[in-house]
């Protein structure tokens, strides 16, 4: 089987049994620019083309992280059916119409924060933010609030990918899909 369709299959079962508000969400671990790992959750948008897309400030510590060391790995923990899925790939940066798009789906106030903001910088107090969100909000009340240049996103192109489903007796099935030369291999793994 396709490890990509696998992966649909399994998402679609725990989306339909999962009362979670964003069973979407998963931990997005990328290499920091002083050599180790960080690691924040993010919401997969969809899977296009056998990548998976997430999106975000490309001038955000996981833009910057992601644009000079273009390698991740996304961890899905889906506690309804007891699975994992581990993947990792290349990053590579999405298309500016493809990032239109996805920012268009944010509701309003997220276009705003997305506006406003520079995700992770220090900050003295955050009433000064606050009040510029609302002074903002009056703003674009009724003016379209356009993808800021620093908005985007990051397909993750997968080269392995770990399926865990966990057993009570502990024999947890671990199958290991590996991509070499535009095929997938399929290694058992040891629970």
């Amino acid at each position: 089987m396709n490890p990509i369709e696998k992966f649909r299959k399994w998402y679609y079962k725990e989306t339909e049994k999962s009362s979670v508000k964003i069973p979407s969400a998963c931990c997005l671990s990328s290499i920091g620019m002083d050599g180790y790992p960080n690691s924040r959750f993010v919401s997969l948008k969809e899977i296009l083309d056998n990548k998976f897309v997430i999106t975000g400030p490309l001038n955000s510590k996981k833009g910057i992280e992601l644009l000079s060391n273009p390698k991740a790995s996304l961890t899905f923990w889906w506690t309804e059916t007891e699975r994992q899925i581990r993947i990792q790939g290349d990053a590579v940066q999405i298309e500016d119409e493809l990032a239109d798009k996805y920012f268009a789906e944010r509701n309003k106030e997220s276009r705003i924060v997305s506006q406003i903001s520079k995700q992770g910088t220090e900050i003295e107090s955050l009433t000064e933010l606050i009040t510029l969100f609302e002074e903002q909000k009056i703003k674009y009340d009724t003016v379209e609030i356009k993808r800021p240049n620093d908005w985007s996103g990051f397909y993750i192109i997968p080269k392995r990918i770990e399926f865990m489903e966990f057993k009570k007796n502990r024999f947890h099935i671990r199958e290991l899909f590996i991509r070499e030369n535009n095929n997938w291999d399929k290694i058992l793994l040891q629970p």
